[in-house]
């Protein structure tokens, strides 16, 4: 996928056709070319990918354990590009609204603790966590629905570049 970064206040966004579907590549040389053809640069930064995987195993089973707060971090800024560049299809599913409450569990997850209940003020709530897992919930089924109407055949969950 091609990610473009927000130019100042603006957010970043993934790219889309004429149809505002996702564009996604199954290898980086169809992205090359795809970047050649229509001249732009492909600047790589690093080789971390994300697994949908981890994040939905965070989300649907949570007595299983923790997942790496990087890893849901990732995922939560992956997911809110991913609805504001899918803005123009309204079928798609949503992210649900944030407020105080995401807030409050973004900025803890930085600290690393927020996933080790015996993190004191450092550790999610059991409300901050039920906020972020619906939230983390809608960008997976976001992301699910966008990567299958891209146009590709992913038939498998793909991991995907964050941000």
């Amino acid at each position: 996928m091609i990610w473009r970064p927000g130019e100042g206040d603006a957010p970043a966004e993934l790219a889309v056709d004429d149809l505002g579907r996702l564009i996604a590549f199954h290898d980086l040389e169809t992205l090359q070319e795809h970047c050649d053809r229509n001249g732009s640069e492909l600047v790589r930064e690093g080789e971390a990918t994300l697994d949908p995987a981890v994040v939905r195993r965070w989300v649907e089973h949570p007595g299983l354990g923790s997942a790496p707060a990087g890893e849901l971090l990732d995922a939560w800024n992956f997911f809110e590009d991913l609805a504001h560049s899918l803005k123009a299809r309204p079928l798609l599913p949503r992210l649900p609204p944030q407020g105080p409450i995401h807030d409050a569990a973004y900025e803890k997850i930085f600290g690393g603790e927020a996933l080790d209940p015996t993190a004191g003020e450092g550790a999610w709530t059991d409300e901050e966590a039920a906020a972020v897992r619906e939230l983390l919930r809608a960008g997976l089924d976001l992301w699910e629905q966008a990567a299958h109407g891209s146009g590709t055949d992913w038939s498998e969950p793909r991991a995907f570049r964050p941000r």
